[in-house]
């Protein structure tokens, strides 16, 4: 008997379906014989009234239908109350920033978490900021400082000299500055970054290496699945594939199954079922589990269909839970 999978995400009508990982995570599902509805981050709401033994988690969610066809890929059925607490899955794939509206989505998530499986776990989503998380494992991440003090930045630069400088809550490569030594305009940025608000910024020794590539890592359940290699456009220093990242085909190098013997454990108890991680080099530099991307960029270059194995992990989850 299928699932009742609930789609939390933006707008279904812009995405692209050849690049888009949600499409294809849909898809899938629906292949499956799984039913989904479709909604909004803003559509998500929490109820307690006096006397409830629990408080109630609902969605104006859409009865939703995908295809793969450019300009007709999804059709909606009319907007119902969904409580939430009635579905088998909720599939969290709001894309960053990471701000307060996304953290407030995982507190209200985790009230239906692990009767309902949401993927990925909503507390781990939370505890695990991309560029943050990476601190919880020594020895895998290039020289680092997270600081909104501009006299640990400079000295941090001083001993560096060639450095990255990027907002600590950012996604997609916005607001990533490459310094080199002879550029003057650290302290314009920083008061740019001041501006914006309070965060610390993430500074970080530039690596050459990035001019041959920022590998993106598919891990399911703590192992690694598929990997693309993004190669940065001519004088860019973003390899972000939506500024001219170029993707190209990539294996697994002996360092890179290191990082992931390294961190896979902690994923996989974390209930982080479907994340994506950024090495240059030999350094890891993200892990992205907040709305991870790269599968259909991996099954092109591979001939795999990676959506079926974390469709595969999930039910997997999803049958665990409801034995217990």
């Amino acid at each position: 008997m299928g699932l009742a999978v609930a789609i939390q995400m933006d707008p279904i009508e812009g995405i692209d379906i050849d690049a888009d990982s949600t499409f294809v995570l849909a898809l899938e599902a629906q292949n499956r014989g799984h039913r989904l509805w479709h909604y909004l981050p803003r559509d998500l709401s929490f109820r307690r009234d006096p006397g409830s033994p629990a408080g109630l988690v609902q969605a104006r969610a859409r009865p939703l239908e995908v295809r793969r066809e450019k300009g007709r890929h999804f059709s909606l059925g009319p907007a119902e109350l969904l409580d939430l607490a009635t579905m088998d899955v909720v599939l969290l794939r709001q894309d960053p920033p990471f701000d307060m509206a996304y953290i407030t989505t995982t507190h209200v998530l985790e009230h239906i978490h692990p009767r309902t499986l949401v993927v990925n776990d909503p507390a781990s989503v939370r505890n695990a900021p991309e560029k943050l998380f990476v601190t919880q494992f020594p020895g895998l991440m290039p020289p680092t400082l997270i600081s909104a003090d501009p006299a640990a930045i400079r000295e941090f630069r001083a001993e560096h000299r060639d450095i990255i400088v990027k907002p600590l809550y950012g996604n997609g490569g916005a607001g990533v500055f490459h310094l080199r030594p002879e550029d003057e305009n650290l302290g314009a940025l920083l008061e740019m970054f001041t501006e914006r608000g309070r965060e610390p910024v993430i500074v970080q020794r530039y690596l050459p290496e990035v001019r041959q590539g920022d590998k993106r890592i598919i891990l399911v359940e703590g192992e690694p699945v598929g990997a693309i290699n993004r190669v940065p456009a001519e004088g860019e220093a973003r390899s972000n594939m939506h500024v001219g990242g170029k993707p190209l085909r990539a294996e697994l190098t002996a360092r890179e199954r290191e990082i992931c013997t390294a961190i896979g454990p902690t994923l996989r108890e974390a209930g982080l079922t479907f994340v994506g991680i950024d090495v240059i080099g030999d350094w890891l530099t993200e892990i992205n589990v907040t709305s991870p991307t790269g599968l259909q960029e991996v099954n092109r270059y591979d001939g795999v269909v990676l959506e079926a194995r974390i469709w595969d992990a999930i039910e997997a989850r999803r049958a665990a839970q409801a034995a217990a």
